[in-house]
């Protein structure tokens, strides 16, 4: 029998068109509704703050390519853009320059390429560098700015915060008229790219209900002065949980593989972050729950791991 007849070659056998730096970049582009709120809400200091982070990113990565004898260009494959981006949603509009610089090379180094580059980190990267910068300059991370239409130009209080827990109707919260993270505060922006990436199929929906849905649920059982008082819609509308669930735990390197894995991922992350909101010395949990449960992944991934083919349980 002739040889053309068969191709042997190793996994994956099926393959699709869309390559790792189309997703980064499709991602990317979903992301830019919630960026031009954030711009329109908070002013042009919100342009610096992602410009400074992305470069920072990108140049982080080319250097340590380099230095690597690795190809500096690969810095341009959409991840570093990517991480910039998400980082800088993460952060203040109004925050200093050389906070997103930092941050975009701990980032990189430290949450990527100290693990041997893209696919190899165990841990979010742009949530390394919010945690890092959190941790190291919790003031500047945490003084705000309001939106560039309010009288007062900076508020102290967010609406996690339990002295602005009260000043916010569901509709501020929805559309980003308060203050804090860019990013994160115009809900309706970023539900619009989050139905680009679940049209396109680039995420799936298991991650982001399981934790929405524990975040949710919990906050209903015990967010309030009795069991089952808690206003569920709040910690919905709140912080950084919608940016978290659809566009962070859902990073292909750090999430789980199978369907239930993802499940009991995002229900780990709602619950850790909620925990954080209620009991924690911080108002908002989302990256540390995340980061906590990128650790527990490959311990999830060896538990939900579907049946080899051909296997019969004996």
């Amino acid at each position: 029998m002739p040889d053309s007849i068969f191709t042997v070659s190793p996994a994956p056998h099926i393959k699709s068109g869309l390559s790792s730096r189309k997703i980064m970049y499709l991602v990317a582009l979903s992301l830019l509704p919630a960026g031009i709120a954030g711009v329109y809400i908070f002013g042009l200091s919100s342009l610096k703050v992602i410009a400074l982070s992305i470069l920072a990113c990108i140049a982080s990565e080319a250097v340590f390519l380099k230095l690597r004898n690795k190809d500096p260009m690969v810095a341009l494959d959409g991840s570093a853009i990517l991480t910039g981006l998400l980082l800088a949603y993460n952060l203040p509009p109004e925050i200093p320059f050389w906070i997103p610089v930092i941050g975009g090379v701990v980032s990189i180094i430290i949450g990527k390429q100290i693990f041997g580059g893209l696919g190899h980190n165990i841990f979010n990267p742009a949530l390394v560098g919010r945690v890092f910068l959190q941790i190291s300059w919790p003031v500047y991370m945490t003084t705000w700015k309001n939106p560039r239409w309010a009288v007062d130009a900076v508020s102290t209080a967010t609406p996690l915060a339990r002295e602005g827990a009260a000043s916010f109707s569901y509709m501020d919260l929805f559309l980003g008229n308060h203050g804090g993270c860019m990013g994160e505060v115009c809900i309706l922006a970023l539900l619009l790219g989050a139905a680009v990436l679940l049209f396109t199929k680039i995420i799936s929906f298991h991650i982001p209900a399981s934790f929405i849905g524990a975040v949710m649920l919990f906050g209903w059982i015990f967010g309030g002065e009795g069991f089952f008082k808690g206003d569920f819609i709040f910690h919905l509308l709140t912080g950084g949980l919608v940016l978290g669930a659809f566009f962070m735990a859902t990073d292909y390197v750090t999430r789980p593989l199978t369907k239930k894995g993802k499940v009991i991922f995002g229900i780990g992350c709602g619950l850790l972050t909620i925990l954080i909101r209620l009991r924690g010395g911080y108002p908002e949990g989302v990256s540390y729950a995340i980061l906590f449960m990128n650790a527990v992944v490959p311990m999830i991934d060896r538990y939900t791991k579907t049946r080899k083919y051909g296997f019969v349980q004996g």
